[in-house]
């Protein structure tokens, strides 16, 4: 037939043979180039050949060969990574729809992409496959290279379906079951894992591998020693990351099967995940520790356990607390048992967790809460636990060492069981002596009444009998103090207590007081005799013993105990020595007398009392008509003391020394002086009188008038009107009637606002409204007054005034009136009280130099109690602290420290705290801020400042655990105080933002 069909087209052949020949040798041209062009593809030249390729589609006219050459030119540029490359496979089976190759393109695509490991391009070229077109050998590669794929795009489900397809392949059934078993081991089906394992466990190549994975899925399935052999085996063969993770296997195998020390060295090389370790991780390394009472390596472990709130974090928090109880870090240990106690995964131990927080609590002190609150919770929350007695004994003990007296008094009163009287009457005493140190003395006379009317334990009765009368001496009650301190000194149980030493001095200052001189001198003769080892004491007793014996003219007796004060150098020994002069006065011994108040003026230059005695010098020459020494000393004293009390009176007293001696010339002089310096005073006044006698009996009763009509303060017309208004007014007040002599005095000061007694009638008006009550009525008076020439009103008017503004919190007004106080006082009480409210005042208004300065003034001063002492101290460091100058601040509150009670010693602990932190000496600064929390707990603003200093001294000790814990509890507990929060969220920030660097389990 073939024979026949070409002699059939022979004819037409021969007809067109010269054209075909030429035609063929153009063919045959194209084939040799497409020979060419499949040679470079072959060798994986394919970029030359796709040009090639291209070159003989452009020329070819034979579809076959153009469609091959599309092929071709798309698998090259897959092979190029091509940027068309897609396209022209698209390209290829768009145009040549029936090629034979279209199936073969789409999976030599696939292949290619596979071998580049680019798997989801793989995938895309595989779908498109036509897999019953394929050869069983092809179709065994392409189910292999599909299934593959998907694992590695990890669609488990999809890869598996083809993975299956190629178990029995001589070629792909070993990789098919690994991949297989692999997904079953990430699947945790163990069973398949270990079934695909097993059938390729002699393949050379799968060996190593299924060393680990083997070793693994044991340890899952708790086959721990098998998995610890098979681990060991694998670590020989294993990768750095792998071997990281057969450490973590062989270590937790062995913690499972308790054998710890065994466990640590492979736990402890364990690398983590990407760098980090999880809290299960520092938690098994940490009780491997613990159970080989390796203690300190337990802790470092646990205290990286941060954020932790699950099963292994309670276990993990309450072995820390064990751990460092075996260190004796008792503030340590109180913390990681109260963030125990707080879980209830195991309640068992949260219950034991709680009772060692507690009994910590009651050891050391609490910051965040009150020791009796904790205790009173365990009772209430445990009822039935074993330790409930030892819990109740606590709890009463905790009431007095914890000085949270104000809850205690709450919790006591809720709780009013016969056991708890006896506490209660402990703590209502310890409230009252809190509330003196307070300087509430209002308060304090109320609680130690509650305290005696209790009257359980007979020496806090006694004791609180003692500070209600102290209470009611300085608020001024002195019948009931007297009453008090005898009562005190009657009971049978006083002579135990600490006050009894001293009982006759305050009976003797109290005495004292109410003027019973005799009585008082009993008492201070008895302190002498019975308690000699208080030298301040005994100094002050035989001073006070010698104003006794002065007052009742005993001077004798007064000047022998004078002088023992001023031997013992008593405080005051400038009094002590001008009263004995005095009194050999009294005693008409006016040379010993001159003699002792020249030896004053030589040994005491900065007395206070020097203007005294200078006057009282001048005075006796006087007495002794020694006029040219008695001149001289009032020109001494005035010139020294310009403005001082007595230079009105010196000058007074020159001009009557003149007058006497008929030196009237001299004495008309210092007469109108003294009435033009020193206006409106009894002195002026008397001066004027003075004058006019000098005026009559020279005959110059013109002279006289004409000069007083240039005083303000006297008129010659209505003298009489004045003295006469005046002097009824003056009656009222001498016989007590106060209404009326106010009235009177109103009457004068209106109707002669200059008149002769203007000075006296606005000094008495004014104290006449003070003592009625109606201080603020007073105001212009005391203005007056103050507003003259220095009287001897001036400083009681100052202090007066001061009072008056300090108790309305007129700060504006208070410190020109202090500050005037301070110039003008004689009386060391007076300028002492003006310079100790300038330093509080200008520290109120932030006027932080001055009151610095105010401070140092204060504390200059040679008679100043530990109280005055403290505030002087603190605002020495308060405005160092505002001022930015730490120094300074830590010099001041170290000066503070061992004198400063109540609040202030919780600041002046809390700053020493601060500095030891700052100079790096955490564990020193931990101490002090468990004296803070154990001593001071009442004061929780400080506590809370203080728990931000430990947090930081913890992270200080690489202790994250406390450092993060006390911090969230900070948050937690103390809300109040804005600005301990604000500084304990940033700290916590800090520290969590840093330890996710190697802990996973940290939330940031």
């Amino acid at each position: 037939m073939r024979t026949f069909y070409w002699l059939l087209i022979l004819p037409f052949l021969l007809c067109f043979s010269g054209v075909f020949a030429q035609k063929s040798t153009v063919y045959t041209h194209d084939l040799q180039r497409f020979d060419t062009a499949m040679d470079l593809y072959m060798n994986k030249q394919y970029a030359s050949a796709q040009l090639v390729f291209e070159k003989v589609q452009q020329n070819v006219s034979n579809e076959d060969i153009k469609g091959d050459c599309a092929y071709y030119i798309a698998n090259c540029a897959i092979r190029t990574n091509a940027n068309n490359a897609e396209d022209l496979v698209a390209l290829f089976v768009k145009k040549y729809p029936t090629s034979s190759k279209r199936n073969q393109a789409y999976v030599e695509a696939a292949h290619y992409y596979f071998e580049q490991n680019n798997y989801p391009k793989a995938l895309y070229w595989f779908d498109k496959v036509e897999a019953d077109e394929l050869t069983k050998q092809e179709l065994e590669r392409f189910n292999f290279q599909k299934g593959y794929s998907y694992y590695t795009t990890r669609k488990k489900k999809e890869a598996s379906k083809y993975l299956n397809m190629v178990l029995n392949s001589a070629e792909y059934g070993a990789q098919a079951k690994y991949y297989l078993g692999f997904m079953a081991y990430e699947g945790d089906d163990y069973k398949a894992a270990t079934k695909y394992f097993d059938e390729v466990s002699g393949e050379e190549k799968y060996k190593e591998k299924l060393s680990y994975f083997q070793a693994d899925m044991n340890f899952k399935l708790g086959n721990f020693q098998k998995a610890i052999d098979l681990g060991v085996k694998a670590m020989e063969q294993s990768n750095e990351m792998e071997l990281s993770e057969l450490n973590k296997i062989i270590g937790e195998s062995y913690f499972n099967l308790k054998n710890y020390q065994k466990a640590i060295p492979y736990l402890s090389e364990y690398k983590g995940k990407k760098g980090k370790w999880n809290n299960t991780d520092f938690y098994q390394l940490g009780y491997a520790y613990y159970q080989q009472k390796q203690y300190e390596n337990a802790i470092a472990q646990f205290n990286k356990i941060i954020d932790g709130k699950d099963f292994v974090a309670q276990n993990a928090y309450y072995h820390l607390g064990e751990s460092y109880l075996d260190l004796g870090q008792k503030t340590q240990a109180l913390n990681a048992f109260k963030n125990a106690s707080e879980m209830d995964f195991n309640t068992e131990l949260q219950e034991d967790a709680t009772l060692n927080y507690a009994k910590l609590s009651y050891e050391i002190g609490n910051s965040y809460e009150s020791v009796p609150a904790i205790l009173m919770a365990f009772l209430e929350k445990y009822p039935r636990n074993p330790n409930v007695a030892e819990v109740e004994r606590l709890l009463i003990d905790s009431y007095i060492s914890s000085k949270n007296y104000k809850e205690a008094l709450v919790l006591l009163e809720r709780n009013k069981t016969a056991e708890n009287k006896v506490v209660y009457q402990k703590v209502l005493f310890y409230s009252g002596i809190e509330a003196v140190t307070a300087g509430d003395y209002a308060t304090s006379t109320k609680l130690f009444n509650r305290a005696i009317n209790e009257s359980k334990d007979t020496a806090i009765t006694a004791r609180a009998t003692f500070w209600k009368a102290e209470s009611d001496f300085v608020l001024e009650d002195y019948s009931s103090a007297l009453a008090g301190f005898k009562q005190f000194a009657s009971l049978s149980s006083a002579a135990t207590t600490v006050e009894f030493k001293n009982s006759n001095y305050n009976l003797g200052y109290t005495s004292f007081k109410l003027k019973e001189y005799e009585q008082a001198a009993t008492y201070f003769q008895k302190q002498i005799d019975e308690n000699k080892e208080d030298k301040v004491r005994l100094a002050d007793a035989y001073l006070r013993l010698a104003d006794c014996r002065f007052v009742g003219s005993k001077y004798w007796p007064a000047i022998d105990n004078y002088i023992k004060a001023i031997e013992l150098k008593s405080v005051d020994a400038d009094y002590a020595y001008l009263q004995k002069a005095l009194a050999y006065g009294f005693l008409a011994k006016n040379d010993k007398k001159i003699v002792e108040l020249k030896v004053f003026l030589e040994r005491y230059k900065q007395s206070v009392y020097r203007d005294d005695v200078l006057f009282e010098l001048g005075n006796t020459y006087v007495a002794d008509k020694k006029d040219e020494l008695a001149i001289t000393t009032y020109n001494q004293l005035i010139t020294e003391f310009p403005e001082g009390t007595f230079t009105s009176k010196a000058m007074l007293r020159q001009g009557l020394v003149y007058y006497n001696d008929d030196k009237d010339d001299l004495a008309l002089t210092k007469f109108k002086k003294i009435a033009t310096d020193f206006p409106k005073t009894p002195e002026a006044l008397e001066a004027v009188a003075s004058a006019r006698l000098i005026y009559v009996d020279s005959g110059k009763v013109n002279d006289y008038a004409a000069w007083v009509r240039t005083l303000s303060f006297v008129s010659v017309t209505d003298v009489e009107l004045d003295n006469d208004s005046y002097e009824a007014a003056e009656k009222q007040l001498q016989q007590g009637n106060t209404k009326q002599a106010i009235a009177g005095l109103n009457t004068y000061v209106t109707s002669f606002p200059n008149g002769v007694h203007a000075l006296k009638a606005n000094y008495q008006l004014a104290q006449a409204y003070y003592d009625e009550g109606t201080a603020g009525k007073s105001i212009p008076h005391f203005d007056f007054v103050v507003q003259q020439a220095r009287s001897e009103y001036t400083e009681q008017s100052l202090v007066r005034l001061a009072q008056i503004h300090l108790k309305d919190k007129r700060t504006d007004y208070a410190i020109p009136v202090l500050l005037h106080l301070e110039i003008e006082s004689d009386i060391a009480q007076n300028k002492f009280f003006a310079l100790s409210n300038l330093m509080k005042l200008y520290y109120e208004t932030k006027e932080y130099p001055k009151a610095v300065i105010y401070a140092e003034k204060v504390l200059a001063e040679a008679k100043i109690e530990e109280m005055v002492k403290s505030d002087a101290q603190i605002i020495i460091a308060r405005s160092a602290i505002q001022a930015g100058n730490e120094t300074k601040a830590k010099e001041a509150y170290a000066r503070l420290l061992p004198i400063a009670k109540g609040e202030l010693a919780a600041e002046a602990i809390y700053y020493d705290a601060y500095f030891k932190n700052k100079e790096g000496k955490f564990e020193a600064s931990n101490e002090v801020v468990q004296k803070l929390a154990k001593n001071y707990s009442s004061y929780r603003y400080l506590g809370a400042k203080g728990l931000v200093v430990m947090a930081s001294n913890f992270y200080g000790l690489k202790d994250s655990f406390q450092a993060t814990y006390i911090l969230e509890s900070v948050i937690k507990n103390f809300t109040e105080y804005k600005d301990v929060v604000t500084a304990a969220q940033t700290e916590l920030d800090t520290i969590k933002k840093e330890e996710a660097k190697t802990n996973s389990s940290i939330s940031k």
